[in-house]
């Protein structure tokens, strides 16, 4: 498998998990020029994409899909509610809706040699979700946009390869910031976004011995720093009621603007 982010943080997001035989994207939420440059270093084009699951209606995560469509027949993934929310941003009736295929959290969907599994998450979107990916007995797990987490999560992402998690912002930055007060609150509250604390916590439960890479997700511009998300983080599992160290897994900040690293297992 192949793993890695074309784009992640809070301006937009795309996720690439592929085998041999099979190429999926998670999340569509930059230009599709944007997609095509990240996929062509992965020596893909639009015409090798199986299918594209959508976590949520977003438009940092949905922003291409119109234009992607309109050239390219791929099915694309969502739970219903997602569906009905991107439908309801579509005024202008530009999206075609023929290619939307429903899931739902826990029910898992086949694309070719891999098996795609929907994940209930916390967010203010109409039915929000992450994903776990397996192929043979690997599994990737993307979680980002999630303002809480609690068991079912940590049991859901448990015994992965490879992961992307949200470290979207620094408490303090976000405290001290220009945001309103109104905004401030929804990215701290249950429904907003995951902290850097918040997440090196959460990761702490999920690490394991055959962890190849981590990437840190969905930064935000304004209240976080890619330095900050990463030592946080570190700091967080060295301190942690795990065996690990900070240094015993490779932690990466996906990259905002281009490709990042690819994990390979």
């Amino acid at each position: 498998m192949r793993f890695t982010s074309i784009a992640s943080g809070s301006s937009g997001n795309c996720t690439y998990v592929g085998s041999d035989n099979t190429h999926i994207l998670v999340d569509a939420g930059v230009s599709k020029k944007r997609i095509e440059e990240g996929l062509c270093q992965l020596d893909l084009g639009f015409d090798d994409i199986s299918a594209i699951f959508v976590t949520h209606e977003h438009t940092d995560h949905i922003a291409a899909i119109r234009t992607i469509l309109k050239k390219h027949h791929i099915p694309v993934y969502a739970t219903e509610g997602t569906i009905t929310g991107i439908r309801n941003s579509d005024k202008k009736g530009e999206i075609d809706f023929s290619s939307f295929v429903p899931v739902r959290a826990d029910e898992a969907v086949v694309v070719g040699d891999m098996i795609i599994n929907p994940m209930k998450i916390s967010h203010d979107a109409l039915e929000p979700c992450g994903y776990r990916v397996y192929c043979g007995d690997k599994k990737v797990g993307i979680a980002t946009d999630l303002g809480c987490y609690d068991q079912y999560t940590v049991s859901a992402l448990s015994g992965c390869d490879a992961l992307l998690l949200e470290a979207n912002h620094d408490v303090r930055m976000l405290q001290t910031g220009p945001y309103p007060y109104v905004l401030k609150s929804r990215i701290l509250g249950d429904k907003g976004h995951l902290s850097n604390e918040k997440s090196g916590e959460l990761l702490c439960s999920l690490l394991n011995e055959k962890m190849k890479g981590i990437f840190l997700g969905h930064l935000s511009k304004e209240n976080n720093l890619p330095e900050l998300a990463y030592e946080t983080v570190r700091v967080e599992i060295e301190m942690g009621d795990n065996p690990y160290h900070g240094n015993d897994f490779h932690i990466m900040v996906a990259e905002r603007s281009c490709i990042s690293p690819i994990i390979e297992f």
